[in-house]
């Protein structure tokens, strides 16, 4: 891994940051939100590569968050799995899932992609509620800590390092399939499919991998969701978390791996901003989101950089 390279450089800085940032953090509940922060940085990776560089969107992704966080949940609460066991399991099964349904879906495009991969988020979503044996339905149930060669993983410090650690594990494979042959193609799919087929691209297969692999990143920071917080509720599931999700990587920018993380600390960090604020918090969140893009109508990580670019020359 050269240093000379801009995602090697890039890394190196998001790593920077995730090391020095617990250091300025007053007290464990600003912690906890950091934690939250690469935890949902984590799914927007993966997201980004669906929608970002594959253009085809989805807003179902919370329903893959959620059955990983249960799977964890269920597998070592009810059945005595070990941790990591029932988070390769859950990834897994999320993965085959995905898989299944990738194909009859993504032969769909615009409203009615984005409209079939909403009915899948509310039918995992429905599901959750009503599997009161397994799930604990709406109220939620509580999840056994991590445990690994006989350690329980405890504590919201130690969450934060392996929080931040999955993030950047995330962010790397993300930036290495970009410059791969197949990140490629994803691009080529984004611009035009019939040109992609036309030059060779299997552009169902090459769909149908990215999906099945964004809905493994969001199944694994699910089941790490679920032994940090101690808890899962089918909250997680719901329609307007997989748009929170869409809407940090159209804000951080789309096409853009670090755009991602950075749509998803300030979407999560926003809320908590502006929470005393009572009857005007969500007035202005919404004037904050509108403001942001329309000054940067690419996301803030794109645009920022265009404009720093201009500058230059």
């Amino acid at each position: 891994m050269s240093l000379t390279r801009p995602h090697t450089r890039g890394l190196l800085a998001l790593g920077a940051i995730a090391v020095i940032l617990p250091l300025l953090l007053p007290n464990p509940f600003y912690v906890d939100v950091a934690t939250k922060i690469w935890l949902n940085a984590i799914v927007c990776v993966g997201l980004n590569l669906l929608v970002g560089y594959a253009g085809q969107i989805s807003l179902g992704h919370a329903g893959f968050y959620a059955l990983g966080a249960y799977a964890s949940a269920v597998l070592t609460g009810v059945y005595g799995w070990p941790g990591l066991g029932a988070l390769a399991a859950g990834a897994a099964g999320v993965g085959l899932i995905a898989f299944g349904v990738a194909r009859p879906i993504l032969k769909l495009k615009g409203h009615y992609l984005a409209m079939a991969t909403l009915g899948l988020g509310i039918i995992i979503a429905i599901v959750l509620n009503r599997e009161i044996g397994l799930t604990g339905g709406p109220d939620g149930r509580a999840v056994p800590p991590l445990t690994v060669f006989g350690v329980r993983l405890v504590g919201g410090a130690l969450w934060y390092w392996i929080a931040a650690g999955a993030m950047l594990l995330a962010v790397a494979l993300a930036l290495n399939l970009i410059d791969s042959p197949p990140g490629r193609a994803l691009r080529a799919l984004h611009g035009s499919e019939v040109a992609a087929e036309a030059i060779g691209i299997d552009a169902t297969r090459a769909k149908v991998a990215v999906f099945v692999l964004s809905a493994v990143f969001a199944s694994v920071a699910g089941s790490l969701y679920a032994h940090a917080d101690r808890f899962v509720t089918p909250a997680e599931a719901g329609f307007l978390r997989s748009v929170e999700f869409v809407t940090m990587i159209v804000l951080g920018g789309l096409a853009s791996t670090y755009g991602a993380v950075l749509g998803a600390a300030l979407l999560t960090v926003l809320p908590q901003l502006l929470a005393g604020l009572a009857d005007y918090e969500h007035i202005l969140y919404g004037a904050i989101l509108m403001g942001v893009m329309i000054f940067l109508p690419h996301g803030v990580v794109p645009s920022l950089a265009a404009r720093w670019g201009r500058r230059q020359t």
